[in-house]
């Protein structure tokens, strides 16, 4: 079993009504994006989608490829990430 993790950016922004809000976007997933109305809500919105984005490349026979650049990194073993 192997461990990913992946960098994410979340920015301030607006929904198209005005309302405040945040866009989350993962670099190194191309087209992995997702809003939230807090930072914590687009935080949650992005690790989810994220997770989707994976499950369906590896079902499609895709792979996941690390990349520094990009914030992708790979371990060789089981991991716990914790966001404070």
């Amino acid at each position: 079993m192997k461990s990913y993790i992946f960098g994410v950016v979340i920015e301030e922004d607006a929904f198209e009504t005005g309302e405040k809000a945040f866009h989350a976007y993962c670099p190194g997933l191309k087209g992995c994006h997702s809003w939230g109305h807090t930072y914590q809500e687009a935080l949650t919105n992005i690790q989810e989608a994220v997770q989707l984005y994976i499950e369906d490349l590896l079902e499609a026979g895709g792979s996941i490829t690390p990349d520094d650049a990009k914030s992708v990194v790979e371990m060789e073993t089981p991991a716990v990430v914790v966001n404070v």
